[in-house]
């Protein structure tokens, strides 16, 4: 949190920084295009690392760095060296430190507390964070009159100090380490793609962020504008309204359990849209500090409830093996949305003014909801994605290196006569997926013409290795859907393995 709070300091005061240095509405929105670019950028390739390597030592080293840069960076802005441009480059650069510790972090939530207390961690979590956006924004203000631009990003540099020293300290439980060598960068990165593009419960996850994160994204990259070109406020009162922000999502956290209960995930992330849309009107028609407070107010409150929701659903759909990859997705997607909103409102605003660009971005967010209804959030959270390593070792006759491929995969099924044909058919539909997600790359169900009822699934898998990995993801759910096939089988079904043979090539 006292690091989150400099982190917070940081950014009230860039964005104060860039209007005194060009007033430009563009310019302004710029700096949150800087700050969240390399979150779409960089996550994917951070959650990828995440997975391979130490959680702890790799949030150790990027969080070292990015305190470096946080230093460097205050030093030239109290040397009075800093331009539009050297401060967009500094929020960027340490942009991209953020970007890479942001998958490691989230994905060591599961580590630090059982899975049935993983919604409310979730909610403690951004509990802390928002008492430091509360807090961060104002502080930063008090300080910049009180001494000087400089003085929040020296503040920011130190604070990150004491998260090292809580990263030092701490020491992960230990799991059930894998046999087998870790996952090669690019191959990972694939593989995270691929799990993601066949996961339907982070998909519909993502869908929902970006209908609500483009159109939420007009008034953080405006409000520098809101309080300097129509309320004529400085720094302090900047600072005020992001932690009136930071207040409304501290005081929308602890009534979440209670709004979850009663709406639950999808018409509480609805009717925190439709609550992000008043926010935005009540900015567009502010003119006094406190019609802007209360906008604030609100939107921080609305921010909290939909941003809880999606982690919480992100979160429940990622089996451990590939969760930094999926998180890391859901904040490429979170920050691209941002990203792409903040130019859109900073350029719309230029053009038409802030008001109007306020106004667009109200009525999209509310056109949002009921186009993305039919995406239902959380429906991962009652699917066991623990390991469930009942597919039996393959046999083999001689040593297989790690690296031979493609391998392909054939299962045969003998459908009983009384075997419903129907039932059989959408069951190895989803099994499809199951595969996809699992690492496979092509899939097919073949059906013999000679023989009714017999059918032949097949996938293929590239190496032998990220085979032997497929082993250890199937989960308790997958099995589920399995024994479901094969109660409608007249025998178990026979597995077969083949690995493509290189030409003059004998095994050892």
């Amino acid at each position: 949190m006292v690091s989150n709070i400099g982190s917070w300091m940081y950014n009230a005061a860039a964005g104060w920084l860039m209007v005194s240095l060009n007033g430009d509405a563009l310019m302004v929105s710029l700096v949150q295009v800087a700050n969240n670019l390399p979150m779409f950028m960089f996550a994917l390739a951070a959650g990828a690392l995440a997975d391979i390597f130490d959680k702890r030592r790799f949030l150790i080293w990027v969080e070292a760095a990015t305190t470096l840069l946080s230093a460097v960076f205050a030093a030239l802005v109290a040397l009075g060296h800093v331009t539009p441009a050297t401060l967009l480059l500094f929020m960027f650069l340490i942009g991209v430190g953020g970007a890479l510790s942001a998958p490691a972090w989230q994905s060591v939530v599961p580590l630090l507390v059982p899975a049935q207390d993983l919604a409310p961690a979730v909610a403690a979590n951004s509990v802390g964070i928002n008492i430091s956006r509360a807090i961060g924004p104002a502080l930063a203000g008090s300080i910049i009159g009180l001494a000087g631009i400089a003085a929040p990003f020296w503040v920011n540099a130190l604070s990150n100090l004491g998260v090292i020293g809580a990263l030092l300290w701490w020491r992960a439980p230990r799991g059930d380490a894998s046999r087998l060598p870790a996952e090669g960068f690019v191959g990972a990165m694939q593989t995270g793609f691929r799990h993601a593009r066949h996961n339907p419960f982070l998909r519909a996850t993502l869908l929902r962020a970006v209908a609500f994160f483009l159109f939420a994204s007009a008034y953080w990259a405006l409000l520098p504008l809101v309080a300097h070109n129509r309320i004529s406020g400085g720094p302090s009162l900047y600072g005020v309204l992001l932690g009136a922000i930071g207040a409304g999502a501290l005081g929308g956290a602890f009534v979440l359990p209670w709004l979850k209960s009663r709406l639950g995930p999808d018409r509480m992330v609805a009717a925190a849209t439709a609550g992000t849309a008043v926010s935005l009107v009540l900015f567009g028609l502010a003119r006094t500090p406190a019609v802007a407070v209360a906008a604030s107010f609100l939107a921080g409150a609305c921010w909290i409830a939909v941003l809880a929701n999606l982690n919480v659903s992100a979160q429940v759909a990622l089996p451990d093996w590939v969760r930094g990859r999926g998180l890391a997705i859901f904040v490429t997607v979170f920050f691209g949305a941002m990203t792409l909103g903040s130019v859109v409102w900073g350029e719309l605003a230029d053009i038409a003014g802030l008001p109007l660009a306020h106004f667009i971005a109200a009525l999209g967010a509310l056109l949002a909801i009921p186009l993305t209804w039919r995406w239902k959030l959380q429906t991962g959270a009652g699917v066991d994605l623990t390991p469930s390593m009942h597919w039996p070792v393959p046999v083999v006759t001689h040593q297989i290196e790690s690296d031979r491929g493609p391998v392909l995969v054939t299962v045969a099924y003998r459908l009983a006569p009384d075997g419903d044909r129907s039932a059989f058919l959408a069951a190895a539909g989803h099994l499809a997926h199951e595969r996809r997600r699992d690492g496979a790359y092509a899939w097919g169900l073949f059906e013999d013409t000679a023989k009714k009822g017999s059918f032949m699934e097949t996938f293929m898998v590239e190496s032998w290795i990220e085979h032997l990995r497929q082993h250890q993801r199937v989960t308790h759910a997958d099995r589920v859907l399995q024994d479901r096939m094969h109660r409608l089988l007249l025998q178990p079904p026979t597995v077969t393995h083949l690995i493509a043979v290189e030409s003059g090539r004998e095994p050892p």
